[in-house]
């Protein structure tokens, strides 16, 4: 039996098997069964012998790679005001900009110029904060539905603590919007699905969170926030909820911290050891954006903590306070971090390796979207066709030295091919 979904790739293949094992398999062939992974091969198996064969001849194949934390409405001003830190940053480049999207026209060209460059990029899967308006939030889902992307969006709550200019009236207006929203796009879409996404505890009030959490329970919906990210927020947030013991359970009081739907949160840098055991016994995924706590000096999370207490974790880019939308670029500034914070601050810290970087830009993120980010047998057939012939080099490499110079060197014009569910978006 064949089909558009039956096929076999046959060229130098790199996926993770789990956070230690790196697989490497030189002329190894990559079959799709139905838009998933029926394993990697180094001959083709009698079963798969009528399916279609492509020869990337020298090229690597690797898993597609997961941004679990970024805004489309911030890429528009990626490089601006960098010298701020996180809440004048906020005031200064965010709320501004995301307010002009409640003009549809703006938001059409500055969401295709975001969609464009996200279809070409490595990325495959991505959880999205959009704007709270919900004309131009429905219009992005539109424009990533159009690339192939396999994406959750999500309309931002905000009621408080935000510009008289960039907030909602009222609980109820936030709740009537969103409730709209989603009952518009659930089911409209084969790639694009809706995520719940209170900005972060300070702009939410606990009226509009306690109706969130009825809405998630209601339609059982994941959620995406923001968690523990800089010091003046976390004193900020015990102000604001007193009865919280800590930052998380703002959240949790209100069942939008894990549990049976996925909830992903954003950086965790200063996570108290209450709250990471909080994040594991929910099942929370963390999302490490080293290069927006560097860039906003939050600071530099405690990531190989994280891993040795058994948390979920992947990457996020979170443009615009991270320069760019390169998963690639994630892993690098992953391992210079924990560099940092192992001579720094915490020397019993091991800094991550190459290993374990793409582990968690690929197998570990796509947890979150469930059997994604790997080639094992039963996962989605989500991929990238690399070529680094144009990375010269005078002597012979493995492919995982091939693989460690593509993270650290190369960019779109490396990327060759690109498939999501099995389905070729270029």
């Amino acid at each position: 039996m064949t089909s558009d979904n039956n096929f076999i790739l046959k060229g130098n293949i790199c996926y993770s098997e789990n956070i230690h094992r790196l697989k490497t398999v030189e002329q190894g062939f990559l079959i799709c069964q139905e838009g998933k992974s029926a394993g990697v091969f180094s001959e083709i198996p009698d079963l798969f012998l009528e399916y279609p064969v492509t020869d990337l001849d020298d090229m690597l194949i690797i898993p597609g790679l997961i941004d679990l934390h970024i805004h489309a409405p911030q890429y528009s001003f990626r490089g601006l005001n960098m010298d701020l830190e996180l809440l004048d940053w906020l005031n200064t480049n965010t709320f501004p900009e995301e307010a002009r999207y409640g003009d549809l026209e703006y938001a059409k060209k500055a969401y295709q110029i975001f969609a464009d460059a996200m279809k070409k990029s490595g990325t495959t899967r991505a959880c999205i904060f959009a704007t709270l308006h919900r004309p131009a939030t429905e219009l992005l889902m539109d424009l990533m539905e159009e690339t192939g992307l396999k994406t959750m969006i999500g309309k931002v709550n905000m009621d408080r603590n935000s510009p008289e200019y960039y907030c909602e009236s009222s609980a109820e207006e936030s709740m009537y919007e969103t409730e709209i929203w989603i009952q518009n796009c659930r089911s409209k879409y084969k790639n694009t699905t809706p995520i719940l996404t209170p900005r972060f505890i300070p702009s939410c009030t606990d009226h509009l969170m306690d109706r969130l959490g009825r809405l998630r329970r209601k339609y059982k919906l994941p959620v995406q926030s923001h968690l523990s990210e800089n010091q003046n927020e976390i004193q900020w947030v015990k102000k604001l909820c007193p009865t919280a013991g800590f930052y998380g359970e703002a959240y949790d009081q209100f069942q939008m911290f894990g549990g049976e739907e996925n909830t992903v949160m954003a950086h965790c840098v200063y996570s108290s050891n209450e709250e990471m055991e909080l994040i594991k016994k929910r099942g929370v995924t963390v999302a490490h954006c080293p290069q927006s706590n560097g860039n906003l000096a939050s600071g530099i999370a405690p990531v190989r903590t994280f891993l040795d207490q058994g948390i979920k974790v992947g990457l996020g880019t979170d443009v615009a306070a991270g320069s760019g939308e390169s998963i690639f670029r994630a892993m690098v500034d992953a391992i210079s971090a924990s560099k940092l914070r192992w001579c720094l601050v915490d020397s019993s810290l091991k800094p991550l390796t190459v290993e374990e970087v793409f582990y968690l830009g690929t197998l570990g993120g796509g947890s979150f979207f469930g059997k994604v980010g790997s080639f094992l047998k039963g996962y989605d057939f989500d991929a990238l066709i690399l070529d680094d012939s144009s990375l010269r080099h005078p002597q012979p490499l493995s492919l995982k030295e091939r693989l460690e110079r593509l993270i650290y060197l190369s960019d779109d014009r490396h990327i060759k091919g690109k498939y999501a569910e099995g389905r070729r978006i270029f």
